[in-house]
């Protein structure tokens, strides 16, 4: 066999081919870079070609690849008037695609960049770059805005949401049913049973025309996880279970009138599951009951003996069952999850209704006082 020998000749030709191949690609990578993509010239027939050479044969993998397989929504907001390269630096910094450059040339190249609409979006990080572009050229348009206010049921707020924007009720309740669909951290680890009750936060929404129920219930989750998850997540570093304490705030709101007692009632209930006394919460039966088609309400009024007796099957009347119900009973706001994160210091044990009718609560340490205080 003849053995191959080193020709110094060939060697040279190899290395000018390949010098020149890096410089070619150098150039031609200069040639992208240096494409206008302000928006302040026209782009040129070369430039283009320059720019879906690129992209076809280099970035292909890269435009189709998402950041991460995480499905996690989250709301990215472009301001009137936004730079194509100032959004393609914060969907980058937000995690939410890889490449801030590319996302420019990609968009430029496709003409997309005089489209790119102002107002608040629902992106996710296992969504690809085009797709990411498609979503943004769907502006908020005409807006409709509503308000969800504190203490309400999922139900309720179905209701409200159907009567107000023309949401399916059916289809709200049918998505909130169950909590572990959604991706999000403060969601992890419930009872596999849980429905966002408790976690549809309650506040004023700007969204856009004819929104669905899915559109609704990410911008109220996403709302939570911005407002109220920081504060229990901190609870939990103390070793406090989030959930519960959601649970007890949602009581807390069906029974505070006043702002200023929400501490004093936050510290009778703690006061009684320290010691081992039920709860005995009204709002807790009110829920178990459900649907009072009498009163029109979810929430009965006037409760009878036998309505505190009611042995509901999903364990929330309170007066039967000992400790917290199972989960929240209402969506509470921020002032009544503060006030069980840190409730008055009290020996209270018991509170009913002041008798002049102003909303307002008295508070005693033992039942026979509890009992002087009733209203006659």
């Amino acid at each position: 066999m003849r053995k191959a020998r080193f020709s110094p000749f060939r060697f040279a030709v190899f290395v000018v081919a390949l010098a020149t191949l890096a410089v070619a690609g150098w150039v031609w990578t200069q040639r992208v870079r240096g494409v206008d993509l302000s928006g302040a010239q026209q782009t040129t027939d070369l430039d283009r070609w320059v720019i879906g050479t690129y992209l076809d044969l280099l970035r292909s993998n890269d435009l189709t690849r998402p950041a991460s397989d995480d499905p996690t929504p989250q709301t990215f907001v472009v301001t009137p008037g936004e730079s194509v390269a100032n959004i393609a630096r914060r969907l980058q910094a937000q995690g939410l695609i890889r490449d801030a450059e590319l996302f420019r040339l990609y968009v430029r190249y496709k003409g997309l960049d005089a489209t790119l609409n102002a107002g608040a979006f629902t992106l996710r990080p296992n969504m690809n770059i085009e797709q990411i572009a498609l979503a943004l050229q769907r502006g908020t348009g005409r807006e409709v805005q509503v308000t969800i206010p504190e203490g309400r049921r999922r139900e309720e707020v179905a209701q409200l949401l159907e009567e107000q924007l023309g949401v399916s009720a059916n289809e709200f309740i049918r998505l909130t049913s169950r909590a572990r669909a959604y991706r999000y951290p403060f969601l992890q680890g419930l009872p596999s049973d849980a429905s966002l009750e408790g976690y549809l936060f309650p506040d004023t929404y700007r969204l856009p025309e004819n929104p669905t129920a899915q559109d609704v219930i990410l911008r109220m989750l996403d709302t939570f996880q911005a407002k109220a998850a920081p504060l229990l997540e901190g609870a939990r570093a103390e070793g406090r279970n989030p959930h519960e304490l959601l649970t007890l705030a949602s009581i807390v709101e069906r029974e505070a009138v006043l702002p200023e007692e929400r501490p004093l009632i936050a510290s009778v209930y703690f006061n009684r599951l320290r010691v081992g006394q039920p709860l005995q919460a009204d709002p807790t039966t009110q829920y178990a009951l459900g649907y009072q088609p009498d009163q029109k309400t979810w929430w009965k009024k006037g409760l009878t003996l036998d309505d505190l007796k009611f042995v509901d099957p999903g364990g929330y009347n309170t007066y039967v069952n000992p400790g917290l119900p199972p989960g929240p009973i209402a969506s509470p706001g921020l002032s009544s999850i503060q006030a069980v994160l840190q409730p008055a210091q009290t020996n209270y044990f018991y509170f009913v209704a002041s008798c002049n009718g102003d909303g307002s609560h008295q508070f005693s340490v033992t039942f026979e006082e509890h009992l002087r205080k009733l209203c006659r």
